[in-house]
């Protein structure tokens, strides 16, 4: 029986540590759902009281399927009572039933950075695993630094790690906390640990400091671990931490482990790790292994022959077994399988053997290479990637047809003497046989054009009533180009009905590009409804 490796995601917490990276409650959601469909065991939702975002996620937490949300936090304070400790209650009144507690595995850090003594520490470890555990919830233990804390003194180490085992933790993580250990000292250490301490009760935390996060996290399960942490394309603090996109395959496919991921969900990792860089307006790495655009891209010449003969020659795995497609740009038949599989999941029917659709198939797939070339995405933006396979398969309606439209932008001092911005959009529609022309004021240029634009259609189409904009980002495509710079819009759209769906535009003009985008959010919702 194939052994199995449980995974745990700290991306929410962990990867919010990222400079430039701020998690909204609805991007901590909507991941949370993201990595629940994956398959990820755990999902580590923040430190309940430690911010408002986090304490508002931990009010109202996701109802998922399969993965479990864990709170974050720390030991108690020393001096204080376990019962009577702020920071163990909030973890406890946080609704979460499993809980992670981070304490000091390194005798350095207890006196410098906790300032009491290892006697203390180890109380401070012991009862605040018991007291979790009484209450009914599954406790891990994070052992900071304890990689650090075991090259300096082996004996105080493994006491902290064993004193949160017999107090009751399920799993005593191993911390590399500022990502200084190499393999070989993992391997070393962990071997040790685990003559004390089952394997199936230990889990590895690493950090990137050396460029070896992941490698340190696969020397581990080789060397007896049975928990693996880290985050979704390796977001974290400095360096970052180990990346779960590029660990997970390495267990599955390389190692022969068995995981919560499914081998059909294993090929949505290159859709997962593209939405997460989309939601957080991050421009993805090509270059990044098993999901990169140039992961398994090729140039002309001799590689093209042998892989055209056979494809494992230069391809260490095939690439839809991740999701991601093999590039070659003299080949029509890159990204065909992909291409068929987003269709079946939108319910659109596709025969191969028919040469009319297999031709529509090529000039999509062509389609698509020159948009995304252009800065189009469709990973995240899904209702935009049906409307396009439409528009060359069946049919794509026209329920409304754009004449004009016109933004203005006004800022001035209003009559209180105080600074404000005021915008217009007038828009001109031609709806069946019938021209409309509408003006609007909104709350900046692209909310004004959206009100312009609904109130144009609300005469014919009603249910747009039922539509609103729940999110807009907008990124810029080539930095260098400073204002002249083409950009990309993403907008995602909801209704009552618990209905979600996302659209894309670009243009080098941002208003036009969100036109584009509010188009096929329109136009996607009034398909939906018609069905």
């Amino acid at each position: 029986m194939t052994e199995r490796v449980y995974l745990y995601d700290s991306t929410l917490r962990d990867g919010a540590q990222t400079q430039g990276v701020d998690f909204t409650v609805k991007d901590k959601r909507d991941i949370s759902a993201l990595l629940d469909e994956l398959g990820i065991d755990y999902i580590e939702g923040g430190w309940p009281g430690a911010n408002p975002t986090d304490d508002k996620f931990f009010e109202n937490l996701p109802a998922l399927k399969k993965s479990k949300i864990t709170a974050f936090g720390m030991t108690r304070k020393s001096g204080t009572s376990a019962d009577n400790d702020p920071g163990l209650n909030a973890l406890l009144n946080s609704g979460a039933k499993h809980i992670c507690v981070v304490g000091k595995s390194w005798e350095f850090q207890v006196e410098h950075a906790l300032n009491t003594t290892p006697e203390e520490n180890l109380k401070m470890i012991s009862e605040s695993v018991s007291y979790i555990k009484k209450k009914g919830r599954e406790v891990f233990f994070d052992a900071e630094h304890f990689f650090d804390g075991y090259k300096a003194d082996p004996k105080f180490a493994m006491q902290a790690a064993e004193t949160a085992f017999k107090a009751g933790a399920r799993w005593i993580v191993l911390c590399d906390t500022n990502g200084g250990a190499l393999p070989h000292e993992v391997e070393e250490i962990v071997k040790k640990v685990a003559k004390t301490i089952p394997g199936e009760h230990l889990g590895i935390h690493c950090h990137n400091d050396t460029e070896n996060a992941v490698a340190n996290s696969l020397v581990a399960v080789r060397s007896g671990v049975r928990q693996v942490q880290g985050t979704l394309n390796g977001l974290g603090e400095r360096c970052g931490n180990a990346n779960l996109i590029s660990i997970i395959p390495n267990l599955m496919l390389k190692m022969g482990f068995s995981t919560g991921v499914s081998k059909e969900n294993l090929k949505t990792l290159t859709h997962v790790s593209r939405f997460l860089n989309d939601r957080l307006n991050r421009s993805p790495d090509i270059y990044a292994p098993y999901v990169g655009a140039a992961a398994f891209a090729h140039k002309g010449g001799i590689h093209v022959s042998a892989i055209n003969k056979n494809p494992l020659t230069y391809e260490h795995i095939d690439p839809e077994l991740v999701g991601n497609s093999r590039n070659i740009l003299v080949s029509d038949q890159s990204g065909k399988s992909n291409i068929l599989a987003r269709l079946k999941e939108i319910g659109m029917k596709v025969d191969l053997k028919d040469v009319v659709q297999s031709a529509k198939i090529s000039a999509l797939i062509a389609e698509i290479k020159e948009r995304e070339n252009q800065g189009y995405a469709y990973d995240s933006a899904t209702a935009s990637f049906e409307l396009l396979a439409r528009k060359f398969l069946t049919h794509l309606p026209e329920f409304f047809h754009l004449q004009s439209f016109r933004v203005i932008d006004e800022r001035l001092v209003n009559t209180k003497g105080d600074l404000v911005n005021v915008s217009e959009a007038t828009i001109k529609l031609k709806v069946g046989k019938k021209l409309i022309m509408k003006v609007a004021e909104g709350n900046g240029p692209v909310n004004a054009l959206d009100k312009a634009l609904r109130k144009a259609l609300l005469g014919k189409y009603t249910q747009l009533k039922d539509m609103r904009l729940i999110d807009y980002k907008v990124r810029i495509m080539a930095a260098g180009e400073g204002t002249e710079a083409v950009t990309r819009v993403l907008i995602e759209s909801a209704d009552s009905k618990g209905n979600k769906w996302a659209t894309c535009g670009v243009s080098a003009n941002v208003i036009n590009a969100s036109y584009n985008a509010l188009y096929d959010g329109i136009t996607y919702k009034l398909i939906r409804d018609q069905k």
